[in-house]
């Protein structure tokens, strides 16, 4: 098995250094996904989901500095959207769907409401979400 798994490694032109460089950049990747997308989640508050919570972003502030970081938070939510999808394939590690549901909360397009309410309403999703809530004594979350 280690003969097979050398050759195999040989053959694609790397060495077992690189290899292992790359285990730890995707473990350390991994841990960084993980703490972010928990960390976010916890922060939430238990109403974001419902239709009740305002979402109006730096109402005011500057009309120069809102649009900034509009600009800045949508280009961080496409970033997050495109790194979930990413984790959401085979063998890549990391928490795809909350991943991509974070990217969703950051960008601003019509009918986000409907499909961050779709993701967040899947059994497997919320039940997720409010183990890791109830891990950190946050309330649970509250949809429509």
């Amino acid at each position: 098995m280690f003969d097979w798994l050398t050759q195999t490694i040989h053959r694609f032109g790397l060495s077992w250094g690189e290899v292992l460089v790359g285990l730890a950049i995707s473990a350390a990747t991994f841990v960084l996904s993980l703490a972010v997308v928990t960390w976010v989640l916890v922060k939430l508050p238990a109403t974001y989901f419902h239709t009740s919570h305002d979402r109006d972003f730096w109402v005011e502030r500057h009309r120069v500095l809102r649009w900034g970081g509009i600009i800045a938070k949508n280009l961080c939510g496409l970033f997050l959207v495109v790194l979930g999808v990413l984790m959401s394939l085979p063998g890549v590690p990391g928490q795809g769907v909350l991943t991509i549901l974070l990217g969703i909360m950051l960008l601003d397009f019509p009918g986000k409401r409907r499909l961050e309410q779709k993701l967040v309403k899947q059994p497997k999703v919320l039940r997720a979400i409010n183990g890791l809530r109830e891990r950190f004594d946050k309330p649970p979350l509250v949809l429509d």
